[in-house]
């Protein structure tokens, strides 16, 4: 009896090691995932953060909503999670959350003959996707890093 109450004892303090091993793993694994850098909730911090990645903007032109990002990636949102795919970002990740979208005219676009934009969706301070676009019909989309 002694020796079966030493195995449930011996059983229970492992998985208490087991599980505390996956809470701090799981931990680490969310810390490294959140991205360092300005603080986007604030216009000095989105104008930094900018700046870093090559954008100039006019901070007269900002328009800011309050956004949910759809339950699902079909069509369009699936072609621009490609794009924040190859920036590091993905919006499977926020499906039916809601986040900050901030836009600014880009005043340091090469081709100075149409209207450029960027656009990031903020969520807890961090970019969770952007994009620079042309709002020409014919025009383009591209991620915010180079």
């Amino acid at each position: 009896m002694a020796k079966l109450v030493r195995n449930l004892r011996r059983r229970k303090l492992l998985a208490v090691v087991v599980l505390a091993a996956v809470l701090l793993v799981a931990f680490i694994l969310i810390r490294s995932c959140s991205r360092k850098g300005p603080d986007l909730r604030s216009l000095e911090g989105r104008q930094a953060f900018l700046s870093e990645q090559g954008w100039e903007i006019d901070l007269a032109t900002e328009e800011h909503k309050t956004v949910r990002i759809p339950t699902s990636l079909d069509g369009i949102i699936a072609d621009y999670n490609e794009i924040q795919l190859k920036q590091g970002c993905d919006l499977s990740r926020h499906l039916g959350q809601t986040c900050e979208q901030y836009s600014y005219t880009v005043t340091n676009y090469p081709d100075k003959e149409q209207t450029v934009l960027v656009t990031l969706y903020v969520q807890s301070g961090k970019m969770i996707a952007g994009d620079v676009h042309s709002t020409a019909l014919n025009g383009f989309m591209q991620g915010i890093k180079p």
